[in-house]
């Protein structure tokens, strides 16, 4: 306790350096505090009565996931997701970001450790929304979202939150890992990099818990390898839309024709990603077609799944297997200018091994013809 407790200290104390307000950094450290100190070791709730039968079985999932993570993967666990912490608050965290409307190149804030972050989140959300409404006076597209878990790079041995026993065991199981990525490999400055890196191993290393688990048609695997290519499925769409508008952004056309053009390509795009998933009503992404766009909304989204299927590629280059890869991207990330750069360039469509595909994969998303 007495070591977690300097770590504490010694990482408010560097935070003052950064470049953001003393007042903020105060709230985040005060926060964070809060959560470290209602930490109760996992094996200590399980052993109490009265605990739900559902929150008793993800518990005891979660020590499952702490050890496939540490043993099968090489994942650098450490000690966290071995305590729970009960969060009294609707939403966690609040999410900003905020990208000029013309281009894609976001507004930044700069973070100890991490570097430059193209997002900033705020535990109170009047203080997100007036920072979201300074910068849109300002001229940008912004963007709000809730964010239920985050993670401190392995500085302090992360809890489980309590608002994340409310996802299904896969949701859990994706996040849990997807974290516990963090812990171990963090690009500073490679914000996309990193959370698409961790969105692979998160959804890749579920199938491969449950698979073995349960085995490989038990209904949490088959959700998995579901959600896992309808990830992919969402990648695509969500890279060709911003390579087109980046071709948009750069056309040497008054601001006010690229604004009117770029909505005409926002209902476009809106519109075949409703054709791609007709026949997957549940997809994860269905709600896409009805989304408000903006930059700053699309830039989001892009963090978490740029290249995933050259994220993919690398597994099944591996051999199929998860652990390799994760070396693999370990082993050149830090050397390489692009840790994209790495990345086997995608496979021709329908060699993605056991994950079952769809028709939606496969559909073009040309956007860019000139309305």
């Amino acid at each position: 306790m007495a070591a977690t407790f300097k770590r504490f200290i010694g990482a408010c104390l560097l935070l003052f350096l950064g470049g953001c307000s003393p007042g903020y950094y105060m709230r985040a450290a005060y926060e964070e505090g809060r959560i470290l100190w209602r930490r109760t070791p996992i094996t200590t709730v399980l052993a109490e009565d009265g605990v739900a039968p559902d929150v008793r079985r993800k518990l005891e999932m979660v020590l499952e996931l702490r050890d496939f993570a540490a043993k099968d993967l090489g994942l650098n666990v450490g000690g966290s997701y071995a305590a729970y912490s009960q969060v009294d608050r609707a939403v966690l965290l609040h999410v900003l970001s905020a990208v000029p409307k013309t281009s894609f190149e976001p507004y930044t804030w700069w973070f100890p450790f991490v570097g430059r972050i193209p997002y900033k989140g705020f535990f109170d959300g009047a203080d997100a929304r007036e920072e979201a409404e300074a910068l849109a006076s300002q001229g940008y597209d912004t963007h709000l979202r809730p964010a239920g878990a985050f993670s401190t790079l392995g500085w302090f041995d992360d809890p489980l939150l309590g608002r994340l026993l409310k996802l299904d065991r896969v949701g859990l199981a994706d996040v849990v890992l997807h974290e516990l990525l963090h812990n171990t490999l963090f690009v500073p400055g490679s914000v996309a990099f990193n959370e698409s890196l961790a969105n692979f191993v998160g959804k890749r290393g579920a199938i491969e818990f449950f698979t073995r688990r349960l085995g490989p048609e038990s209904a949490e695997a088959r959700t998995a390898r579901r959600e896992w290519w309808e990830e992919i499925e969402f990648s695509g769409a969500i890279m060709e839309l911003t390579r087109c508008l980046r071709a948009l952004y750069a056309e040497p056309i008054p601001d006010a024709e690229k604004l009117r053009r770029r909505e005409q390509v926002f209902a476009e795009s809106r519109r075949r990603w409703a054709d791609a998933v007709t026949g997957t009503p549940k997809h994860r992404y269905a709600s896409f077609s009805r989304a408000k766009l903006n930059n700053a909304v699309i830039l989001q989204s892009l963090l978490y799944v740029t290249d995933l299927a050259r994220f993919e590629e690398l597994y099944q280059r591996e051999g199929r297997d998860l652990p390799r890869a994760i070396e693999a991207v370990r082993a050149a990330a830090r050397e390489a200018e692009d840790p994209f750069d790495m990345l086997p360039p995608p496979a021709a469509a329908g060699t993605n091994g056991n994950v079952a595909g769809s028709a939606a994969t496969h559909q073009s998303y040309e956007l860019c013809a000139r309305p």
